[in-house]
């Protein structure tokens, strides 16, 4: 092998080893949570958006776990906590689930039988152009697709003294990236991109934007008709084992409600989480994980004593 040959093969590698392959978590049953968090050292030349593409995760997400950490030049050697423990949205476990506002897409499949989850990293729409909640459905899926942009944000691109045609052709320069799958709410798509460094952001005019090595694993997995469900849970609260975890997102700029009702909604979701498995819980350090509006799953509580069903079948 000449020293060229070789040369290449390393870059190869170093390209090919860029981004991480889907993960894919069995459910467990009774449960709430999957995943476990890490941590990593930063390389001289790595960025938050690097490290986090590496280990399937989004900007923002990489930026709350990581307080202080500057996410353009962490500095080699930092320590950088990977959010890879995630609890999962209180919705129908079935097809594809989007919680906006934690940017990231979970979709639920079965695999011989087993219930199983992966989930990766989204980008959605700016304030001004934003995404929809509620469901839908998956109605089309297209290789290779044009984009067709409609009138509103040619003439958007027009106010910025810039020029967009009617039709972008598949290529480099497609922001559909190579694969685009068509949601029953019309003008919407979960698509790729070919600016995968805003993977995380609210960036796009409504859609849902993937990393390519994610969508290229998604797409075939999923068919016309795959439900898509569209939620926003800055709050989420779940089992895992003996703990009870919480994990609080910082709510969109637009949701006021969100805001408001915070604690309220942590209180009724405890209640139903402990109605028939007890459990010792820390409030004052709810309110310190809600405070701080993380993203990260921190255990609250434990279980405790017998569950009242359990004790009346003791007792009987």
């Amino acid at each position: 092998m000449t020293r060229s040959s070789h040369k290449y093969l390393l870059i190869l590698a170093c390209l090919l080893g860029t981004a991480a392959q889907a993960e894919v978590f069995i459910l467990p049953s009774g449960e709430q949570v999957v995943g476990a968090a890490g941590q990593v050292s930063a390389a001289y030349e790595d960025t938050l958006t690097d490290i986090g593409r590496r280990h399937g995760l989004g900007y923002e997400e990489m930026r709350l776990a990581n307080p202080g950490v500057d996410p353009w030049l962490p500095g080699e050697g930092a320590t950088v906590t990977l959010p890879t423990r995630f609890v999962l949205p209180d919705t129908l476990r079935r097809g594809v689930v989007i919680n906006l506002v934690e940017y990231r897409m979970y979709y639920y499949h079965s695999v011989d039988g087993v219930s199983r989850v992966s989930t990766f990293p989204i980008s959605i729409g700016r304030m001004d152009w934003n995404t929809p909640l509620g469901r839908a459905s998956i109605t089309a899926k297209t290789r290779n697709p044009a984009w067709y942009p409609p009138a509103s944000i040619r003439e958007e691109y027009a106010a910025e003294g810039r020029s967009l045609p009617n039709v972008v052709p598949a290529g480099p320069d497609n922001p559909l990236g190579e694969y685009a799958l068509r949601l029953s709410v019309p003008g919407y798509l979960i698509h790729g991109t070919n600016r995968p460094a805003g993977v995380g952001m609210r960036v796009t005019h409504g859609c849902i934007r993937m990393f390519p090595e994610d969508i290229e694993w998604l797409f075939p997995q999923v068919g016309v008709k795959t439900s898509v469900r569209l939620v926003n849970q800055p709050v989420k609260l779940g089992w895992s084992g003996q703990s009870l975890l919480l994990e609080v997102h910082p709510p969109l700029g637009e949701d006021d409600a969100g805001r408001e009702k915070g604690m309220t909604f942590i209180t009724e979701r405890y209640v139903e989480l402990t109605s028939e498995r007890p459990a010792e819980v820390d409030w004052d350090l709810v309110e310190a994980v809600y405070r701080e509006q993380r993203g990260v799953p921190v255990e609250v509580g434990r279980a405790t004593g017998i569950a009242p069903a359990v004790a009346a079948q003791v007792t009987d």
